[in-house]
């Protein structure tokens, strides 16, 4: 389950991975190598993933306005560590049909680090 925070405050306290809130320019850059475009920010809302089977995931997600991008009017960025890892890896999810909120971007990260591996392969 996750649940969506703009205003930055969660109702509950409980022990959550890490957060690594990776600022607003680190993630333009993200965009502009990942997506090829430029980006500005629109705003930042907390998105909290709590499941009692994996790791609570508590972080900021970042909605950025996109430039001439083809497809997309909007990305999601984040960044994020892995259990275990030292460096945060980040994350710039499309805005798309399927994808059009902060928490389905963070679902959509999800599932793919499920199906491929946090290094992209196949599980």
């Amino acid at each position: 389950m996750f649940a969506l925070f703009s205003d930055g405050h969660s109702p509950r306290t409980r022990k959550v991975a890490v957060m690594n809130d990776a600022s607003a320019s680190q993630l333009k850059k993200v965009i502009q190598v990942q997506h090829g475009v430029a980006s500005t920010l629109f705003k930042s809302v907390r998105v909290v993933k709590a499941n009692a089977k994996d790791e609570d995931w508590d972080g900021i997600v970042h909605i950025f306005d996109l430039t001439n991008h083809p497809n997309a009017k909007r990305a999601f960025a984040w960044s994020s560590r892995f259990a275990g890892g030292r460096q945060p890896r980040y994350f710039a999810v499309l805005q798309s049909g399927q994808i059009s909120t902060p928490v389905q971007a963070v679902k959509a990260a999800s599932a793919a680090i499920r199906k491929w591996g946090a290094k992209g392969t196949p599980n």
